[in-house]
């Protein structure tokens, strides 16, 4: 699924996203993504890792705070996707 896909199915899911929108790129836009959506997010230490839910989980790379956003925006874009 495209960076467009994902942002457009959690804009859906957060329900009040503006123009500008970039939960993937920008820190308070996935804050305020995560936090009004999102009540377990964890970070796995021992694996270098990003959990939201209880499905979700990315590993992180170079960048742990592109990987948090990104498994907020994945979260959230599932969440969209079950929406009509």
């Amino acid at each position: 699924m495209s960076d467009e896909e994902l942002t457009a199915l959690a804009a859906k899911a957060f329900g009040n996203a503006q123009h500008g929108f970039s939960p993937l790129t920008d820190d308070g836009d996935a804050f305020r993504l995560a936090v009004s959506m999102f009540r377990d997010i964890h970070f796995w230490y021992f694996d270098n890792s990003v959990s939201v839910g209880n499905e979700l989980r990315v590993v992180c790379g170079d960048d742990p705070c592109a990987t948090t956003r990104l498994a907020i925006v994945r979260a959230a874009a599932e969440v969209g996707r079950g929406m009509p």
